[in-house]
């Protein structure tokens, strides 16, 4: 097995993992996302268990990679090295908790509860798809206009 081959294979195991993770976990119900988010009627805590698992998980899975040089199958290992609080950080979570607690959806949930059937979750990504298209697209036309002064 090529080591390109055994990354994807690798990529496909995590990616299915997770899947199940959110799956098992209540994360693709939005009526379960949005209850948890529903911090002034019936309040279901439930999620907040799960996220703190996930914090959990991730500070001590970043604290190990910070001491690392290499991923496990030996590729470069690329971790985030910004540490900015920008405008343009707040309002991207601000906008991701909106789409959050309107929809019920966040990005991983929402393409495996599309893959799962739910048409609900298939117009989520196709609107995230799009606000991403947007953002490239204004982005890149904001670069040109600083290129051309």
């Amino acid at each position: 097995m090529t080591r390109t081959t055994a990354h994807r294979v690798s990529e496909f195991i995590v990616g299915l993992l997770f899947g199940w993770g959110l799956l098992i976990s209540g994360m693709t119900d939005p009526g379960k996302v949005i209850g948890f988010l529903d911090l002034t009627g019936l309040w279901d805590p439930s999620l907040a268990l799960v996220m703190g698992g996930a914090i959990a998980v991730g500070f001590f899975a970043f604290g190990a990679a910070k001491k690392r040089t290499s991923n496990f199958l030996g590729g470069a290992l690329h971790l985030p090295t910004s540490s900015d609080i920008d405008k343009r950080l707040i309002l991207g979570a601000l906008l991701f908790g909106a789409g959050w607690g309107l929809a019920g959806f966040c990005p991983g949930p929402g393409i495996v509860s599309m893959a799962a059937g739910q048409p609900k979750a298939a117009v989520f990504v196709v609107a995230m798809l799009a606000g991403m298209l947007v953002f490239e697209w204004t982005e890149r036309r904001g670069r040109r206009a600083l290129t051309a002064v």
